[in-house]
């Protein structure tokens, strides 16, 4: 394999569609200020290098990236990209992931507004991640302890299994489809309006208003904190550990918690509507 290393490189395209090569301990900035620096690259690894130009890795096929800095002027690091391995990474840059095709990211640390948008097989191990609104329209994803702080997290995704994170987000899974959370926290408001076979296990959800007009949801034992006025207009099928704020007019299935503090069941239900809303504690009172 042909050896990049040690080099200062700034000029437009500065190692474009090198194949076959090793890219270590290299700086690309500079006065020239040069955009897509390996961009069109085969079968490369690259570690311990500074990004600070951008869009450094665009239609890169089979690479690793290791150890690597891409600071917020690297705009739009990866696009169109086809199996890449990324790990131990910081990246900073302004729509860090999009496009992109068979994605591993490891122990990285990402800040980037619009992260992650419309790509297809990606995984997710031990990572930290803040994002305005990250993973819009991405689909076959799987994410294991992600530490999430965003906003409109997860739009219009499908096929994602998460396992083991912390999502703290305004709202998350609007328009979702075929999601399954085990053994996380999903703090925010307005959770998985508008989604379609979710599936929640073990998780504890924190936040107003959260799983309406869903279809096809299910709950597994979990938890709910400050969460008034759920379920509205849902089909839902839940098992609830301890209480629930309140209930509103949702469409079928069952909900059962150990409290509820309010069912509200009023002239604004769906015609047709009947769901099995039981607290436990109080019909063991009764």
């Amino acid at each position: 394999m042909k050896k990049y290393e040690g080099l200062k490189l700034d000029e437009e395209r500065a190692l474009y569609a090198i194949e076959n090569a090793e890219v270590e301990n290299c700086v690309f900035d500079g006065p020239a200020d040069g955009e897509s620096a390996l961009k069109e690259s085969r079968d490369i690894r690259v570690k311990n290098c500074d990004f600070n130009l951008r869009y450094p890795f665009w239609h890169v096929h089979r690479a690793k990236i290791e150890s690597c800095r891409m600071p917020d002027t690297c705009r739009a690091a990866l696009w169109y990209d086809e199996d890449i391995r990324i790990q131990n990474c910081d990246m900073n840059g302004i729509k860090a992931l999009r496009e992109c095709d068979q994605i591993q990211i490891e122990a990285s640390r990402i800040a980037s507004p619009e992260f992650g948008w419309r790509c297809r097989g990606v995984k997710i191990k031990n990572c930290d991640l803040e994002s305005e609104y990250p993973f819009f329209e991405t689909r076959d994803m799987e994410i294991d302890n992600l530490r999430l702080s965003g906003k409109y997290s997860f739009q219009y995704v499908e096929n994602v299994v998460i396992k083991n994170s912390v999502l703290d987000t305004k709202d998350a899974f609007w328009h979702g489809k075929q999601v399954t959370v085990m053994d996380s926290v999903i703090k925010g408001e307005y959770l998985a309006w508008y989604s379609e076979g979710l599936h929640l296990i073990r998780c504890k959800i924190i936040g107003t208003q959260p799983l309406c007009y869903c279809k096809d949801l299910v709950l597994e034992d979990c938890e709910m904190v400050d969460t008034d006025l759920s379920f509205e207009y849902s089909q839902v099928q839940a098992t609830i550990k301890g209480g629930i704020v309140s209930v509103k007019n949702p469409v079928s299935g069952s909900i059962e918690a150990d409290e509820i503090g309010e069912v509200i069941l009023d002239e604004h239900q769906r015609p047709g509507s009947h769901c099995v809303i039981t607290a436990k504690r109080d019909a063991a009172a009764r």
